[in-house]
């Protein structure tokens, strides 16, 4: 928990490296994510999973350049919000932190739907609504009570993720029916129906990406940041994309027809299964269960920080951030971020999956965006390469993410829109009618509960 503030400034130990950076980066987007998304993108896709993997991480490339280059030029950066706010102005960045805030609401809520559906495709008697509410009801207790061997528990699901992943690509490549170049080159190239499916499949895999931005928020801890934590964001990008279309690949060809495959939304257990028998199986579901539990935790933690500090500032009831008289947490807001994932019974996986992907193909594009203004118009950079770093490169950006957002599902741009114009009213009553500043938004989980201070840093 972060300390009082006091005259002097308390600074961090620099003590990590650019290899500690790209494990944290890779540990906050983690290898099972793949699975995460599989039967979305893959129905979607059409089967070209791969290829819907690679024009995704072309895309979170250049944006992950994006983010990088803004990260050594403004201080205390960390999060779309911050960058938007800073090259746009507070009224288009909180704007586009509004949607963000989207995303926090919606992430507990797809744990909680994949620990009922992985469940339930082992124990298909029980149905996947009981599996869905034991994991809210964990998750929330796990929040109420305050969690502080959460994250060295994260880690260790980490690396056994890493490790029943790398035994599923060698015996899935090595138990194939056959490996001729059609069965393998197929699923990197376009069908019948074009480039179409691959776009509609990546913009849903983008999902797997959320959090490598998170390697902004140790610039203190870093070691040379200035250097350290662009390559930080890069290369973890890079490394986790490659891992994704590795997977995609060999689970492609493992199955080649995808529509072989029985239930989409939990697909993992049955690839498992093809490759491993019981054993395998029985070792990733225990593994992908702990992890999304772990995720429900951390996701939730965070959000139900962000409602209590704005409830504290009087963006939302000041209810929500009241602290358990105990356990000194925001019982409250983790109390309404739980009522909202209810929705987790009624929603379908699919839907949850567009409704993040909406906030963060946004707040993508607004990076891409931000580095053109901050750079080429506010401060007019000029010089040798300058039109390529700042301009060219940053456009394409936009120009990948805007392509994918255009294959979101309709409806998604129908709620989406609907929580743009709630914002628009908690805008409207904040600022008198626009007659006053906006408000700031706080998207930092590690709020100090005890003095109701938030720290700098903004993720």
């Amino acid at each position: 928990m972060p300390q009082r503030s006091t005259d002097r400034p308390t600074r961090l130990k620099r003590v990590l490296g650019l290899p500690a950076l790209i494990a944290y980066g890779m540990a906050s987007m983690g290898i099972l994510a793949v699975f995460t998304v599989y039967g979305s993108a893959t129905r979607l896709s059409d089967g070209h999973l791969p290829a819907a993997y690679v024009l995704a991480v072309v895309a979170m490339l250049f944006t992950a350049k994006s983010y990088g280059r803004l990260a050594r030029s403004i201080a205390n950066a960390g999060s779309a919000y911050t960058y938007t706010s800073k090259a746009f102005g507070r009224i288009v960045g909180f704007f586009t932190g509004w949607v963000m805030l989207l995303d926090y609401l919606f992430l507990p809520m797809i744990n909680f739907l994949l620990i009922g559906l992985y469940m339930n495709s082992v124990l298909p008697e029980v149905p996947a609504q009981v599996f869905t509410m034991a994991g809210l009801a964990l998750v929330l207790a796990l929040n109420v009570i305050g969690v502080q061997w959460v994250e060295k528990l994260n880690y260790a699901s980490v690396a056994s993720a890493a490790l029943i992943v790398a035994v599923f690509v060698v015996l899935a490549f090595t138990r194939a029916d056959a490996l001729t170049p059609d069965i393998l080159l197929a699923p990197f190239l376009p069908g019948g129906d074009g480039l179409g499916p691959i776009v509609a499949g990546a913009a849903v895999v983008a999902l797997a990406f959320l959090g490598f931005d998170g390697v902004s928020t140790l610039a203190e801890e870093t070691r040379d940041p200035q250097r350290n934590i662009p390559r930080g964001i890069l290369l973890s990008t890079l490394f986790v994309g490659i891992g994704f279309i590795v997977v995609a690949w060999a689970s492609s060809v493992l199955v080649p027809d995808w529509t072989q495959l029985t239930n989409l939304d939990a697909a993992g257990t049955e690839l498992m299964e093809r490759v491993g028998g019981t054993a395998l199986t029985t070792a990733f579901l225990v593994v992908y269960i702990i992890a999304t539990i772990l995720c429900g935790t951390a996701a939730q933690m965070s959000v139900s920080r962000v409602l209590f500090a704005m409830g504290r500032d009087g963006l939302l009831p000041r209810p929500i951030a009241r602290l358990h008289r105990r356990f000194r947490t925001p019982y409250v807001a983790a109390l309404v971020v739980s009522a909202f994932s209810l929705v987790a019974l009624f929603i379908t996986l699919d839907a949850a999956v567009y409704m993040i992907n909406f906030g963060a193909l946004v707040a993508f594009a607004m990076v891409n965006l931000s580095v053109v203004k901050h750079f080429w118009v506010d401060r007019r950079v000029r010089g040798r390469g300058a039109v390529v770093t700042y301009l060219l490169l940053p456009l394409v950006g936009f120009a990948f993410i805007a392509w994918l957002f255009t294959s979101l599902a309709p409806f998604t741009y129908v709620l989406g829109v609907a929580w743009l114009a709630v914002g628009a009213v908690v805008f409207g009553l904040r600022t008198s009618w626009f007659r006053s500043e906006p408000p700031a938004l706080e998207f930092d989980e590690r709020v100090d509960l005890e003095t109701s201070e938030t720290t700098v840093t903004a993720r």
